[in-house]
């Protein structure tokens, strides 16, 4: 356990040391504040509120978890993986006394940490945003879940990346491939939409079962959304470690 613990010290100490870290945060913050501004200046000007019944937070959510935030996913764990194999970086890791499995679950905690982090930045940002709006404020409570859950399915397609990062042999092809398939992905629930509960971006948006109706939440649909997601995770987890393992410095 101190092994892991230090591995995944380790991990987000290079994590915080890269740039990409910090331009997340800043387009995140940009993001937030083109969004409040045009929600503005539409109420203000057309008299039609962009918010409609949904607060900003919530507004703000699905467009960032879609673009931005997955993006930066790809980024992250295309650079933890296929980054460090061609650069060769990778060695001095797995040359210190911890073994694969650690050293990748760290990795994975390390993006896992940056996928919760970014949310609850954009979620701050958003609420602090929401202040100067002329709409009425939403639960917190909601929008904190909203924004909780949303971390599962965001590390489900994280280990879809780290999957692919894997198999690939450079960052390019890496990076390509995991923007295709997410893309792939989502245009298939559009084709197919009775089908779409088998690909694991449609649980993007599992959220919106967190808000009651009528006093009323709809477990069955959040638990099988649930079920669906740690599937996809423990099989990317699997596949993911068992290359990893095998793959040679």
């Amino acid at each position: 356990m101190n092994n892991l613990k230090a591995a995944y010290i380790n991990e987000l100490f290079k994590l915080y040391k890269k740039k990409k870290i910090y331009v997340a945060a800043i387009l995140s913050a940009v993001s937030v504040a083109i969004g409040a501004l045009i929600s503005f200046l539409i109420k203000s000007f057309m008299g039609i509120s962009a918010l409609g019944g949904t607060n900003f937070p919530i507004l703000v959510l699905p467009v960032l978890l879609n673009t931005l935030v997955s993006l930066f996913v790809v980024f992250i764990c295309v650079d933890m993986f296929a980054g460090e194999f061609s650069a060769n970086t990778i060695k001095f890791t797995l040359t210190t006394p911890v073994s694969r499995f650690k050293i990748f679950t760290s990795k994975v905690l390390a993006a896992v940490s940056f996928i919760f982090a970014n949310l609850m930045l954009i979620m701050v940002l958003s609420l602090i945003a929401s202040l100067f709006l002329p709409v009425s404020g939403g639960s917190i409570l909601y929008v904190f879940s909203a924004y909780l859950v949303s971390v599962l399915p965001l590390t489900a397609f994280a280990l879809m990346v780290i999957l692919i990062s894997n198999l690939t042999k450079g960052t390019t092809s890496a990076f390509m491939t995991s923007v295709i398939l997410f893309l792939l992905f989502r245009g298939l629930e559009l084709v197919f939409p009775a089908y779409s509960a088998i690909f694991f971006t449609s649980s993007y948006d599992w959220y919106t079962y967190f808000a009651a109706i009528g006093g009323y939440l709809n477990y069955g649909k959040i638990l099988r959304l649930f079920l669906v997601q740690t599937g996809y995770i423990t099989v990317f987890f699997t596949l993911g470690y068992t290359i990893f393992d095998k793959k040679q410095i």
